[in-house]
């Protein structure tokens, strides 16, 4: 790992910028979208063989009742319980969420409001094959589920006997009903945002993916609703000594080992706790089973960076906007006002990245490559739609009616204003003929 300054790290933040502009395999993506659109079930099942390594039939394509009883047998007690206590924690999390409609009479014979109504179908991506993700099941069906979604379907590709990881047929059991197809990558995408034989098209697609998802998702948006575009994970750690470096080295490796593109990030005005961090992450690393792709990281996008004051820490942690802050301070409540841009912010020592990933409650589902500056955490708004309401009365639009007659005009659009005109001119006249009645 690097030791930087804060002006240094500056620079080499601004030249680690990922984007998606110009990926070289959009073309590929492309063609794959096109083709299931074109052929449907068919295309989905050539793609499974050519980049799974597993044939399927159009009727193994659903993941059926059997296979789910079956992995209830197969997964571990402590897993199954373990996920059943993160499923509980999550549930109650969002159930906090809940949002309601509302109406407000500003004045006579008006009303105004909002109703909230939750999307009909959802789309959800889980990365699988050689890998399984239990948690981002629970992560993201059960927010879609409590904001009151109708139908789940879930996408994610099997292993090359054709199955789907039992933990994650577990998880989603307890996340709530969904249905479970097992195909991945850009053609799962394609699916469900265009539909076919066996895969309906959904609203709005959510989880997330590899570089082809990403793209595919990229492409899709405005056919239906994306949650965003993922990218590497991120974490920028805050600290001061009263974090052990063995703790820091500990929660940079968490982060490292996801992806050799994961940036993991130290900031903190003590030299010496830099210094500790970095002996104790090449202490730790050898024994890591991933140590691989957490090296990769660590050397590519990886830096420990000595801020002057705290003011420096929250900036430098700021123009990142990451997906992960950690601000393990003894004392961190006075930093939180400062911070503008983070996904999910983790106070104290002992609440490292891991408790959110896993089971705390909020979903791990955040906004990845600076796109917290904007983006939110995965919420259960995600899930929902608004419509305002607005009621008028006859009594009420004199009122209303010369603003919006002068604002329309002033537009140069007449025919705006005249569908007022028409409305309080007949009023007037009515009014004037009761009086001489």
């Amino acid at each position: 790992m690097r030791l930087l300054t804060g002006s240094e790290f500056r620079t080499f933040w601004d030249r680690e910028k990922a984007s998606l502009l110009g990926d070289g395999r959009e073309k590929q993506v492309r063609e794959i979208l096109a083709e299931v659109q074109a052929r449907g079930d068919q295309a989905l099942l050539e793609y499974s063989a050519r980049f799974d390594g597993v044939t399927l039939s159009p009727g193994e394509l659903e993941v059926q009742e059997e296979e789910y009883k079956a992995a209830w047998q197969e997964v571990e007690p402590d897993v199954a319980a373990a996920l059943r206590q993160a499923a509980a924690n999550i549930t109650a999390f969002y159930q906090q969420q809940e949002e309601e409609a509302w109406k407000l009479q500003p004045g006579p014979g008006r009303v105004l409001g909002e109703i909230v109504r939750p999307l009909e179908r959802v789309g959800i991506y889980i990365p699988g094959g050689r890998a399984f993700y239990p948690s981002s099941v629970l992560m993201t069906v059960i927010p879609a589920r409590v904001a009151g979604v109708e139908e789940i379907i879930l996408c994610t590709p099997p292993d090359q006997q054709g199955r789907v990881h039992p933990a994650v047929l577990v998880a989603a059991q307890l996340a709530g009903p969904c249905r479970i197809f097992k195909v991945g990558g850009a053609q799962a995408i394609a699916a469900l945002a265009y539909g076919t034989k066996s895969i309906p098209a959904v609203d709005k697609i959510f989880g997330p993916g590899n570089i082809y998802v990403t793209l595919a998702k990229k492409m899709v948006a405005g056919v239906v609703g994306i949650d965003g575009l993922a990218g590497p994970s991120e974490v920028v750690i805050i600290a001061d000594a009263s974090l052990p470096p063995a703790w820091a080295a500990a929660d940079l490796l968490a982060q490292a080992e996801h992806d050799p593109e994961a940036a993991a990030i130290l900031i903190t005005t003590s030299p010496d706790l830099a210094a500790a961090t970095a002996r104790e992450v090449e202490r730790q690393l050898s024994s890591l089973p991933r140590r691989e792709i957490a090296a990769q990281a660590l050397e590519d996008r990886g830096a420990l960076v000595v801020a002057e004051d705290w003011a420096e820490a929250v900036e430098l942690a700021n123009l990142v906007a990451p997906e992960h802050l950690q601000l393990a301070l003894e004392d961190p409540w006075p930093l939180v006002a400062k911070i503008r841009n983070a996904g999910a912010i983790f106070l104290g020592t002992a609440a490292p990245v891991p408790v959110g990933d896993y089971a705390a409650g909020p979903s791990h589902v955040l906004p990845t490559g600076g796109t917290a500056r904007f983006a939110s955490c995965l919420g259960l708004a995600d899930f929902q739609k608004r419509s305002s309401l607005l009621y008028i009365g006859p009594e009420a639009l004199p009122a209303l009616g010369d603003t919006v007659i002068t604002l329309a005009r002033a537009e140069g659009l007449e025919g705006h204003a005249r569908s007022l005109l028409v409305r309080t001119s007949t009023s007037e006249k009515e009014d004037d003929n009761r009086d001489q009645g």
